[in-house]
Order: structure tokens, then C-alpha cells, then sequence
């Protein structure tokens, strides 16, 4: 398994790269232990912290009150859980999202 993603008992636990800003939302790979995501929002009062939870529940196909972020709420390096959805199907809609970047 991926070590910027736990299995938790009732969803998953995503540990996150975020790059606001970005010409359109993607999955960029991995960065570090975490998994990079470009974000089209900008980084102003909390508009990129929506954007992303909108966006991986979106990517995630889970409902958007399934996510929420759980720490960096003002910081690059965030931690997200995700409730509803395996770490098998999580990686299965995050990765190839990746590959068309």
C-alpha cells in the first residue's frame, strides 16, 4: 500500500501535497510519503481547502460531506479523510487520474 494512504475503519485517510493555483486540478504524482495534487483554486481564505474537498470527492465518487479535512488547513501538507470507499478503490480512481496527466 501507498504510505499517503490508510485504511481506517470506516473510510481511508489521505496524507496530501497541495499546489494552489494550478492550471487545472490533478493527481501529480507523489511527493515524499505524501500524494501531490495541483489545485486550479487559489490559495485565499480557504477557497483551495473547498476546491480540494469538492474535487476529491469528485475524483473519489463519494459524496462531498464523505470528505473532510482533518489537519493543514493553512499549510500545503494536509491530511484528509474519506469516508465510504477502500483503499483499493480510492487508489483505483486516484492513480489513473494520474496517468493522463
Amino acid at each position: 500500500m501507498k504510505a499517503w494512504l490508510t485504511e481506517q475503519p470506516d473510510g481511508i485517510r489521505l496524507t496530501l501535497h497541495v499546489q494552489p493555483g494550478a492550471r487545472k486540478s490533478e493527481v501529480a504524482g507523489e511527493h515524499g510519503e505524501a500524494l501531490k495534487i495541483r489545485l486550479a483554486a487559489p490559495p485565499v481564505e480557504g477557497k483551495a481547502n473547498a476546491a480540494l474537498l469538492l474535487w476529491l470527492a469528485g475524483c473519489l465518487q463519494v459524496p462531498r460531506k464523505a470528505v473532510s479535512l482533518l489537519s493543514g488547513e493553512r499549510n500545503r501538507h494536509k491530511i484528509v479523510a474519506v469516508t465510504g470507499i477502500g483503499a483499493v478503490e480510492a487508489l483505483a480512481r486516484l492513480l489513473p487520474a494520474s496517468s493522463q496527466a
